[in-house]
């Protein structure tokens, strides 16, 4: 994952800093975190992103229309969530969700996954 650049998309502080240093220990650079869905978008549009994890509620609104801009934009990305995947909308059935709370293991191995994609 080293010099890998992963968009952050999490409102929660503490949970966008302990995803934030997990990934920069991992050798990534983290761009974000994002604490609302306005600024993911306007991160995507600027920064080049080799990947993204998106928690599913964020700032009270649903994150899939940033789904829907990095697909379009073809970058890959996982979900992060307290919720079940039944909130998650058919279109993105074949996306990772890893629920919280996270482990670092959890999200490396996932990343990686992610990256070799």
């Amino acid at each position: 994952m080293i010099g890998r650049r992963i968009l952050v998309v999490e409102d929660e502080y503490l949970v966008a800093e302990d995803v934030r240093r997990w990934l920069q220990g991992l050798g990534a650079e983290v761009i974000g975190p994002a604490p609302r869905l306005a600024r993911a978008h306007s991160l995507i549009a600027a920064e080049r992103i080799d990947a993204a994890v998106l928690d599913i509620h964020v700032a009270g609104e649903l994150v899939f229309p940033v789904a829907e801009a990095l697909h379009e934009h073809r970058i890959p990305f996982l979900f992060v969530s307290g919720f079940d995947r039944s909130i998650v909308p058919r279109r993105f059935a074949h996306v990772q969700l890893l629920e919280k709370p996270l482990a670092l293991e959890t999200l490396a191995v996932a990343m990686a996954r992610l990256l070799d994609n």
